[in-house]
């Protein structure tokens, strides 16, 4: 009895078990807003521009470094070979050692670096790796822009294919009711065979078309879940809505235009490259100045080579001075690494005048698109009503018996693509918004 208890207790538990995995996740709702946040947090691509940022900043932390003092030390050990001792008379009659036979010698050096004067080459190298930091991080920000750009792409995409999926279910279930209609007038005699496969060919094309939509509807939706770090099968479920009331102008293209000069992050990048490069130039112009350098250090050796006479005993002694090192002829090394610097210098200028010359041209591109889209939802919407009008009336004559059931597809059909048309122009307000939004740099 107990081992009859326990089986049905499994068999439930398993069963419980089963139904919660053959259920799947639970699906995730989405505003658009998380949405792009949870892209940034798990996108790959910021990562990688955050990781160059850091390296950058880092670079710039190692150029500040040269103009600090350097501390080392050193040590060392060597082996000699036997010599005779050298030695001369004294005064006092007992032989003078002036170099004694020591053939382990030991070394120990503190030793400091500090340099002077660089002709401005540290200070050069500097500027250059700070112009390099801030493009990183120009161009972390514009590749933020671009996976907001696609976050929100496919975010609308989603609500478009879910969109579309219910408004074609609808069509699919208004296509199935006239065809029981259809069925139920032939068997009556009102009507001819045909007007029974027209029917069913216009409900299996709504069922086409709706399978179409669901397919469309599940690639968008994986999409999505790769862009915001979630398992492609994770079901999400979008809660923005396409219909907006009022869609803002986009003014003005002059102003417009402007504000995308100084609030685009790759026109920011291109010109902290042009800074870096000029500044890489007058670093390797500085190669024909002279470096100058405070040198110290303090040595501890037995034998000491800086004492005379030589002994075999451990002694100190220490040393201060300067150096100054003056390049005459460097067979044309700094004269090549100028050229090459200007020739940069030139390149990055270049691209940021192409970029400017491209930039008006995409403004006016998004905002045309914005203003087309707005004033397509305007045709589509009269078009909805139209082909709603439309319907209702072929719908009347068609209970009446005037009319064949074919026009009544044929309006079915039209009313369909209206309300398809409408949807994907609301879907292209949303995208040419955020089109022109990314073309601002905002």
């Amino acid at each position: 009895m107990r081992s009859g208890v326990y089986l049905i207790t499994a068999a439930l538990t398993m069963g419980v078990v089963g139904s919660v995995a053959a259920q799947g996740p639970p699906t995730l709702r989405l505003t658009l807003e998380d949405a792009l946040s949870k892209a940034v947090e798990t996108s790959h691509r910021i990562a990688e521009a955050r990781a160059r940022e850091s390296a950058a900043q880092a670079g710039v932390a190692v150029r500040e470094s040269a103009e600090r003092p350097t501390v080392t030390a050193s040590a060392g050990y060597t082996r000699t070979n036997h010599v005779l001792p050298f030695s001369v008379p004294s005064p006092v009659g007992i032989p003078l050692l002036v170099y004694p036979d020591v053939p382990n010698n030991y070394t120990t050096r503190l030793e400091m670096r500090w340099p002077i004067y660089t002709g401005g080459r540290t200070d050069a190298l500097e500027r250059a790796a700070r112009a390099e930091a801030e493009a990183m991080g120009a161009e972390r920000q514009a590749a933020q822009a671009d996976l907001r750009l696609e976050v929100t792409r496919a975010y609308w995409a989603l609500v478009t294919a879910k969109a579309s999926l219910d408004v074609l279910e609808q069509g699919v279930a208004r296509s199935q009711a006239h065809v029981n209609d259809a069925n139920q007038r032939f068997t009556a005699g009102l009507v001819p065979p045909n007007e029974v496969s027209s029917a069913a060919a216009q409900e299996a094309r709504a069922r086409l078309m709706a399978i179409e939509a669901r397919t469309q509807r599940d690639v968008t939706s994986a999409e999505l879940a790769r862009l915001i770090g979630v398992a492609p099968d994770q079901p999400l479920e979008p809660s923005g809505e396409l219909a907006r009331t009022t869609t803002a102008s986009p003014g003005q293209l002059g102003p417009l235009v402007e504000s995308a000069r100084t609030t685009r992050q790759e026109r920011r990048a291109l010109e902290r490259r042009v800074a870096a490069a000029d500044a890489q130039g007058d670093s390797a112009a500085a190669g024909r100045l002279p470096t100058i350098q405070f040198l110290g250090g303090v040595d501890y050796a037995r034998p000491n080579a800086k004492i005379f006479p030589r002994a075999d005993v451990a002694q100190e002694s220490w040393d201060v001075g300067v150096g100054a090192t003056w390049s005459l002829w460097d067979g044309g090394r700094t004269d090549a690494e100028v050229a090459q610097a200007r020739a940069l210098s030139q390149a990055a200028s270049e691209r940021l005048a192409e970029f400017d010359s491209q930039l008006g041209v995409e403004v006016r591109q998004r905002a045309l698109e914005l203003e087309s889209a707005v004033a397509a939802i305007e045709a589509a919407t009269s078009g909805v009503t139209a082909a709603a009008d439309a319907r209702r009336v072929v719908d009347e004559r068609y209970r009446a018996g005037v009319i064949a059931g074919i026009e009544v597809l044929d309006s079915e059909y039209a009313l369909l693509q209206a309300q398809l048309d409408l949807t994907r122009a609301q879907a292209t307000v949303r995208l040419a918004e955020a089109r022109l939004t990314r073309a601002l740099g905002r």
